[in-house]
């Protein structure tokens, strides 16, 4: 169940709107670009093994960098930037949304489609959580499908003889290999993001050491090897500079490669149902983050307010969903994936200096263990990523986290003048969500 979860939690929504992009960063080699992701992501991966497994209890990036430094202020950050992070993949699936995919059944403006799209979402996450997770598990089972479609065309295409595979190996003039590969694995990042959030169910695992790592590492591959199958299909199907101009790239495969008695509709659906389970996870979880923080008095208690009959957070879902609009109506699809990795790897290379930190710490039963070259390697990939970024990525990190810190500022200023007595006070002013035990 947890590999279905993780498996379900990344694949999709990333791929299914930027192999296009991903291909005019690199050229036709677009899956060396997600290759070197996934391989970054694995490495990541293995800091959440550890310390999910020596510490499993809900909380993943908040919990580690609280126990390791005790600074809420950072502990705060860090926590915002995921929540955050979810914001900003969600609003990238929501653009994608009403992109051409939509236009195989009615143009709309991407503008307009978007912000309906992303309020029908929020309308979704306050019906409450047991209806968005059904929703979650039939859109997943959709999603897969799609790919596994692509995957098909391409065997057929090898088959038939109708592919060009030397396309696939073929990269953008004027650019080194390895800088290409660097800055298309910065892209395609967003597409393998989502393993994180698996740290938040390790307390309802059995045996977390045995099956957490086998479950992680094993979605990972699954997603990773669909990927590179579905990235080579791409490449190898349809020419390099109509998959970059195109804002429904496997629209494209399915169009040109050599099943082409599949409707454009049937596929175009698929990839609509991906879109929104993306959206919909990333908003659940933005909402849920940000409730969880008020609650814990880090940050003003309107936030974990929850509707009297649904029992949803709906003071945290109008905040997150205005965000959202925000997001869609200033950035394009790649500028926001981009701001989604860029928060994503500010949080990740908190974790894994957190996984040495924690090292000296003992506790009393067996647990998952990296070696100790690989989150060093990771923080120096993490850091390599970031110096991809374009100045604007950083620029709405920055928004994100400087909104949080004022919010975080307001609360411990009321918390500091509110009566000792008073309902709720027992938490002090700047706690986490997650303190330490």
């Amino acid at each position: 169940m947890l590999l279905v979860f993780i498996v379900g939690d990344m694949l999709g929504a990333g791929i299914y709107t930027l192999v296009g992009e991903v291909g005019a960063e690199v050229g036709g080699a677009i899956w060396t670009a997600f290759a070197l992701a996934l391989v970054l992501a694995i490495l990541t991966a293995g800091a959440y093994a550890e310390l999910t497994t020596k510490y499993p209890r809900s909380g993943g990036a908040a919990y580690y960098v609280n126990r390791a430094f005790g600074v809420p202020v950072l502990t705060f950050l860090v926590t915002f930037a995921v929540m955050a992070s979810g914001i900003a993949s969600a609003s990238t699936l929501a653009r994608g949304f009403g992109g051409d995919y939509l236009g195989a059944f009615v143009e709309l403006p991407v503008l307009v489609v978007a912000l309906v799209f992303i309020g029908l979402v929020a309308l979704v996450n306050y019906r409450g959580i047991v209806e968005s997770v059904r929703i979650n598990v039939a859109f997943t089972a959709v999603e897969v499908l799609g790919l596994l479609l692509i995957v098909v065309i391409g065997v057929v295409a090898v088959a038939s003889g109708t592919g060009e595979p030397a396309r696939a190996l073929e990269f953008k003039p004027g650019g080194t290999v390895p800088g290409l590969i660097l800055a298309g694995a910065a892209l395609s990042f967003f597409a393998l993001i989502g393993f994180e959030d698996s740290a938040n169910v390790a307390e309802e695992v059995v045996e977390p050491r045995r099956a957490y790592p086998l479950a992680l590492f094993g979605g990972l591959a699954v997603a990773g090897v669909l990927y590179l199958l579905v990235t080579f299909t791409a490449a190898m199907v349809v020419p390099t500079e109509r998959l970059a101009g195109s804002s429904s790239p496997l629209l494209e495969v399915v169009q040109v490669g050599p099943l082409s008695g599949i409707p454009d509709r049937v596929f175009s659906a698929i990839a609509l149902f991906a879109l929104a389970n993306g959206a919909l996870i990333n908003m659940i979880m933005a909402s849920r983050i940000l409730y969880g923080m008020a609650r814990e008095r880090v940050l003003p208690g309107a936030f974990g307010r929850v509707d009297e009959r649904r029992r949803t957070p709906w003071v945290a879902i109008v905040f997150t969903t205005v965000l959202a609009m925000l997001l869609i109506a200033t950035g394009e699809t790649e500028d926001l994936a981009s701001t989604t990795v860029t928060l994503l790897l500010f949080a990740f290379v908190f974790v894994n200096v957190a996984v040495l930190v924690l090292r000296r710490e003992r506790v009393d039963h067996d647990h998952f263990t990296v070696p100790r070259a690989l989150p060093v390697l990771a923080v120096l990939t993490s850091v390599g990523l970031l110096t991809q970024r374009e100045g604007d990525d950083f620029l709405r990190a920055a928004a994100f986290l400087v909104l949080g810190l004022a919010l975080w500022l307001v609360n411990r200023r009321a918390t500091e003048v509110e009566p000792a007595d008073a309902p709720g006070a027992g938490g002090a002013a700047g706690t986490t969500n997650l303190p330490p035990e």
